[in-house]
């Protein structure tokens, strides 16, 4: 570009104002309608640097495409009502700022979450709900509730600690070491007297990005936790029609053992093929929510890993109470899974079967119809060359009494004198008569077979 440019200048012209522009810069490409959100995906779920005593809360709605629209607009309005711009339409995280403390607005696939965290006031009353929230009569939820968390940093060893400490369920307490000791976090995984499930994170050294991801991942790992237990729910629903049908099936394979006949082989097929739809549908159902606990998990046990907790005080960490609790609720999706997996193919085989007896079945039937057929096809046979002799006889004697006919219509004739007479003559002309009838209707009857091989 600068050689042309000194080449215009040479020979006395400027360089163009296109030129100009794009001097330094790149083209602009036509963009991926999707690049923004592929690009913008791996900044969605931000984590602040944090710092000083903090109060978290948390809350999840389940939502459908036409209730996010609608949380959508409320949101904005409500950023705009205290002069703050609201999210865009294909916005999945909106940060607004209400003075000291945030809310954050964050779409997921099937929920969106709310969060809040401010400052705590560490000899306030903490089981009552923290000052300055903004979920109160003005808030209006997206959908029906899921996840409700409180979550409190504070610093480790102090009073404030010890005192929400002591508030757990001993039965269920699980505490812990992360970041190679410079915090402690601790809960029960119980819900207070608002629904809340309370985390305590005790501060010991850590910087405030470590505080702000460590307090983002209990919150994240509080919240996956809580929708993976979903799937066990819908594989409570599913199961006892399960065993339902797999009672059906064994009941069909007891009967196929005795079954005979192809009304009783239709019949049986039909009752599987009612026991294979519904196991689909309930699959379909299914599918989903059990696929969606899967995933969930496995954010789960990925949030746990990068805890890297160590015991602390002779109590299950989180890792150690979560397997013993969580592991089995997604065995239980997962052999569910595998029962209807399994049962769809036994469905399947024995549906193969009873179709290849109803096949054969079917195929003796058709060839007991043949026989009858071919039976029926050789009376016909035998009747009709029972009929071409009478009709042979018949022609004859038609002909032959033409025949009689004429001779006696020759009497006055000059040449009756040379005739003999005309019951000679019939008499005469009746093998001769038969043996022409017969050997038409042969030639007749021979053109017709070749016409008939000929197709």
């Amino acid at each position: 570009m600068a050689g042309r440019d000194d080449e215009l200048a040479e020979q006395g012209g400027t360089p163009s104002g296109e030129d100009r522009n794009d001097r330094g810069r790149l083209p602009a490409f036509v963009a991926h309608p999707a690049r923004d959100l592929v690009l913008g995906e791996v900044h969605a779920r931000p984590f602040r640097p944090l710092s000083g005593p903090r109060v978290f809360l948390r809350y999840g709605f389940v939502v459908d495409e036409a209730s996010v629209e609608r949380d959508r607009q409320w949101f904005a309005g409500y950023c705009r009502s205290i002069g703050m711009p609201g999210p865009a339409a294909a916005e999945r995280h909106h940060l607004l700022r209400l003075g000291e403390a945030v809310l954050r607005r964050e779409r997921h696939g099937e929920f969106i979450t709310y969060t809040w965290d401010g400052p705590l006031d560490t000899a306030a009353n903490d089981e009552g709900p923290p000052e300055g929230h903004p979920f109160g009569a003005r808030f209006q939820a997206p959908g029906p509730l899921m996840v409700a968390i409180r979550c409190d940093f504070v610093p480790a060893g102090s009073t404030a600690f010890e005192r929400r400490f002591e508030r757990f369920d001993q039965a269920s307490l699980s505490m812990a070491e992360t970041d190679g000791g410079a915090a402690v976090i601790a809960t029960d995984f119980r819900q207070d007297r608002d629904g809340l499930t309370r985390l305590l994170v005790g501060d010991q050294s850590l910087n405030s990005v470590q505080a702000g991801a460590l307090t983002q991942r209990l919150l994240e790992l509080e919240t996956y936790r809580t929708f993976a237990m979903l799937g066990l729910a819908e594989a409570n629903r599913q199961a006892p029609r399960i065993s339902e049908i797999e009672a059906g099936l064994l009941a069909i394979a007891e009967r196929m053992r005795a079954s005979v006949g192809l009304d009783a082989n239709r019949q049986l097929l039909d009752e599987l093929t009612r026991l294979a739809a519904d196991l689909e549908a309930g699959a379909a159902a299914s599918a989903y929510r059990l696929g969606a606990s899967r995933a969930y998990y496995q954010i789960v046990k990925q949030r746990l890993e990068v805890l890297g907790e160590h015991p602390r005080g002779g109590y299950f960490t989180f890792t150690q109470f979560l397997s013993r609790r969580l592991a089995p609720a997604m065995r239980t999706c997962e052999t569910l899974d595998q029962r209807q997996a399994n049962l769809s193919r036994k469905l399947a085989r024995a549906a193969t079967l009873l179709r290849t007896r109803v096949d054969v079945e079917l195929q003796e039937q058709n060839r007991a119809q043949l026989e009858a057929i071919n039976r029926r096809a050789r009376l016909q046979l035998r009747l009709q060359q029972t009929v071409e002799g009478l009709s042979v006889a018949a022609i004859s004697y038609y002909v032959v009494g033409l025949i009689a006919y004429l001779v006696k219509g020759m009497k006055g004739s000059p040449f009756a004198a040379f005739l003999p007479s005309p019951e000679v003559m019939a008499a005469a002309s009746v093998p001769v008569v038969l043996a022409a009838v017969y050997l038409v209707v042969r030639r007749i009857r021979r053109h017709h077979g070749d016409a008939d091989r000929r197709e």
